[in-house]
């Protein structure tokens, strides 16, 4: 036990001095970006660093997910508009201490692609400074589908990106596509580390389902997928229903052991960057 504790503390002063900023990304809809969202910033919140879960998706999947009022409080959208927004007035505490959202907001024309880039990219660059003023240490961007519009503002100046892809066979014939989209944010942010793809929804006792997860681990190179999988849980509609991560639900302990692994699984990866 003291063995496993000193080495939590060691990572945790690796990372001290550095805000992680890491953008949950993918091309596609419905391969649970909100899922993997909420629960590794949760994941990151437990192991004692400030952590902050941004809905960039005008869906507002997150505040939906997590608070009820999410569709009437100011959110990231409202900062992007309005510079007389301070991002401590969209921050959300949460009743884990080290864990707060940031909700959609309202969005407006920005949402239909009307926003100029030009202005949202500097704010979206303000708005991660200011992340950083209020002492968080972590910040995860739950983003829209497709690598354009806001979700290429924040690709732009993340550190990270950490792709889903669910174990399914049009997700597999998808990654192509994918790989060409992040080249091209590399090229417009050398800085971005490409953490890779994890897999969820996986159902093991689904053979169409393993023999996707199968083709897309010979497809990548093994360090480009993750070696903890997401797999496809009712626990994770019923914590949703209920507005709280899955991991804090009674029968959430494997979820809690699964996303503590992807975390830790994460901060390696990371750590060989800095």
């Amino acid at each position: 036990m003291f063995l496993f504790v000193f080495a939590i503390l060691i990572e945790l002063d690796d990372f001290k001095d550095v805000v992680i900023t890491l953008a949950i990304s993918s091309q596609k809809g419905g391969v649970g970006k909100t899922t993997l969202g909420i629960n590794l910033a949760h994941a990151y919140a437990r192991t004692g660093r400030r952590t902050l879960l941004v809905d960039t998706d005008p869906q507002g999947s997150v505040g939906l997910s997590l608070t009820r009022q999410s569709r009437h409080l100011q959110g990231y959208y409202d900062y992007l508009e309005n510079t007389a927004v301070k991002a401590s007035e969209v921050v959300i505490a949460t009743r884990i201490p080290t864990f707060a959202l940031v909700a959609s907001g309202q969005g407006s024309g920005y949402e239909f692609g009307m926003g100029r880039q030009s202005s949202t990219l500097s704010r979206t660059r303000a708005f991660l400074e200011e992340v950083e003023t209020l002492g968080f240490d972590v910040c995860v961007f739950d983003t829209a589908a497709g690598f354009f519009g806001g979700t290429a503002d924040i690709l732009s100046v993340a550190a990270s990106v950490l792709v889903p892809q669910q174990a399914e066979p049009l997700g597999v014939r998808s990654i192509p596509k994918m790989l060409e989209a992040l080249g091209r944010m590399r090229a417009i942010n050398p800085a971005l580390q490409v953490l890779g793809v994890v897999l969820t929804m996986v159902k093991d006792d689904l053979a169409e389902s393993v023999e996707a997860a199968a083709a897309l681990r010979r497809l990548l190179p093994p360090e480009m997928v993750m070696k903890n999988e997401i797999g496809r849980d009712d626990l994770f509609i019923k914590a949703s229903a209920r507005g709280v991560p899955a991991g804090v639900m009674a029968e959430g302990g494997q979820v809690l052991s699964v996303f503590d692994q992807l975390c830790r699984e994460l901060d390696r990866k990371m750590r060989t960057s800095v």
